[in-house]
């Protein structure tokens, strides 16, 4: 199918909660609750676009919580969350997904296989929630006191994202505005739409009260982690000026290289590898040289993203190692500058970072001097999710 958006609904007040920061903007284990909402599906390789529904009084909250990252303008919530959610869908018109995941901002915990689980049922039906089973006995209560149990058989719990086909759901919630209904399978339902179950998972939980939080940072702190490692390799040949871009510095040389972007081979092989630890595509998949906005980029944007990928993952770079291959420039005189610099666009200790320069002893195109080749090899830490 077409391009999937998500939508993620952060306009609640969450009252239930101490404190008068909104829950989706308190703090979890370092972010804010509704950014590792949002990371989950900016970083998912299936998902085009997030947009936000919030709350009038959170634009300054939501501009923090969001920081560093290239998504739409934010969208006014209304009244109930249903209201919120038809606003959103209507905001996207302009874009018409051909699907859209619906969100609760205040779920940061929801794993890439949920998503795609979601995903994939929608091929074959026009919505899908992800749910898990009831394991306890269920009491109806009244006044104090057990009116009745209830049999849980078929009963499930559901949870967010829930999928739809775009314009069916957005039909199916302006039919039903001003109705109460608590999630969007139930206006979907309402409106005939017949929706798939997929499996949800336990640790999707919905911050609620105080406790939920505590519980979700103990989520976070016992998720283990592996060590991943992504090597990148990368060639410019030599083309008309007097400096070269190299390892986001300008050395003066008798070339210049030739690119789309400003040709920077070191920090283009270090955004691939970065991005193949993270089984992330590579570099044109993300900045397609097809694209006019990037022609004679800045390649340091490429490298910051990919490293904002990483983190948005809880990943951490442990190390990188660089190696350039040409007969000239000399790279020593201006190793020093370059490591200062690809560890500032990195946002880790310079001593994380390694640069070596080598010659093909005249041999091949680096030899003969026609151009300048790097190869990448990254080292990182990233949650098994």
């Amino acid at each position: 199918m077409g391009d999937t958006v998500a939508l993620l609904v952060a306009a609640g007040r969450g009252r239930r909660m101490s404190g008068t920061v909104p829950k989706q903007y308190r703090d979890l284990c370092g972010k804010p609750v509704l950014r590792r909402a949002i990371d989950a599906f900016t970083t998912h390789p299936a998902v085009a676009k997030v947009r936000v529904v919030i709350h009038p009084d959170d634009a300054d909250d939501y501009t923090r919580a969001t920081a560093g990252l290239d998504l739409p303008p934010p969208v006014t919530g209304g009244e109930t969350r249903q209201d919120s959610v038809r606003l959103g869908l209507e905001a996207l018109a302009n874009d018409t997904p051909a699907q859209v995941l619906i969100h609760d901002g205040a779920r940061p915990l929801v794993s890439p296989d949920t998503i795609t689980r979601v995903i994939d049922a929608l091929s074959d039906a026009p919505g899908a929630i992800p749910a898990i089973d009831v394991p306890d006995t269920l009491k109806r209560a009244q006044d104090g006191r057990i009116a009745e149990t209830v049999p849980r058989d078929n009963i499930v719990r559901a949870q967010t994202p829930q999928g739809f086909r775009y314009v069916e759901i957005r039909d199916a919630h302006q039919r039903m505005t001003g109705r109460d209904m608590t999630d969007d399978a139930a206006v979907a339902e309402a409106t005939g739409l017949h929706l798939a179950l997929v499996a949800g998972e336990e640790d999707n939980m919905k911050i609620t009260r105080d406790a939920d939080l505590e519980r979700a940072a103990r989520i976070l702190a016992r998720r283990p982690s592996g060590i991943r490692v992504g090597s990148g390799f990368d060639v410019h040949r030599f083309g008309p000026g007097d400096c070269v871009r190299l390892g986001g510095i300008d050395i003066s040389h008798t070339h210049g290289l030739a690119g789309h972007s400003d040709a920077d081979v070191a920090l283009h092989a270090l955004t691939d590898a970065l991005l193949g630890a993270l089984a992330d595509g590579d570099i044109g998949s993300h900045f397609p040289p097809t694209d006019p906005q990037w022609r004679d980029a800045d390649s340091a944007r490429f490298l910051a993203h990919a490293m904002d990928r990483l983190r948005a993952r809880d990943g951490d770079l442990l190390h990188a190692d660089l190696t350039l291959i040409c007969e000239a420039p000399r790279i020593g005189p201006h190793r020093a500058a370059m490591q200062s610099r690809i560890s500032a666009i990195l946002d880790v200790d310079a001593g994380r970072v390694s640069i070596k320069a080598t010659t093909t002893e005249a041999l091949g195109f680096t030899g003969r001097r026609e151009g300048i080749a790097a190869q990448a090899t990254v080292t990182v830490e990233l949650p098994i999710q």
